[in-house]
């Protein structure tokens, strides 16, 4: 079966901080028990341990039968996570800095970068994330926009003058990297 990264997707992987860096490791080869993924990712064990049970509960991994020990299991991808854990590698090889790899494990920034990959207003951004609210999606692109990965241009020929997004520099690296199917990005 072909699986592709649609935004709900997305939006319901990147709701851990941890779940696309560690299908990154994943794909990378680090082993697939819990200490090695652990040390490899950097994350405190309780925010880590979550992002892999999340991962479990989206069925895109999954606890290695007759393998690891039952409170030091050993993981495996499932077929839909073998078929997503390229793209959460692509992403992850996108950033070049640490300040950039904290602001990737933020809620809605890879949503966000994967939505506006033309220019959008900001209404039709939180269309397209149907379960941001305005302070979240406001609060995201403000801080994309520090980070120079989203650029606020204000159309000035129409009234009201209305402000429109969309992804620049390494936040296109990313929105390019995700390769968002199944939407109108």
């Amino acid at each position: 079966m072909l699986y592709f990264m649609d935004i709900n997707t997305l939006v319901k992987l990147t709701s851990r901080a941890w779940s696309l860096k560690a299908l990154a490791l994943l794909h990378e080869g680090v082993p697939a028990r819990q200490a090695p993924l652990l040390a490899a990712s950097g994350a405190s064990r309780t925010a880590f341990v979550q992002s892999l049970r999340h991962l479990e509960e989206l069925g895109l991994m999954e606890r290695n039968p007759g393998h690891g020990h039952p409170l030091r299991p050993e993981f495996r991808l499932t077929p839909k996570g073998q078929a997503l854990a390229p793209i959460a590698h692509r992403i992850e090889a996108t950033v070049r800095d640490d300040a950039g790899a904290a602001l990737l494990r933020k809620m809605w920034t890879v949503p966000l970068l994967a939505v506006a990959s033309r220019p959008k207003l900001f209404s039709e951004i939180k269309r397209d994330l149907v379960p941001i609210t305005d302070r979240a999606l406001s609060k995201s692109l403000r801080e994309l926009d520090e980070r120079n990965w989203i650029e606020r241009s204000v159309d000035a020929a129409l009234r009201p003058p209305r402000p429109y997004y969309r992804v620049i520099n390494e936040g296109a690296g990313i929105s390019r990297a995700i390769g968002l199917q199944g939407q109108g990005a």
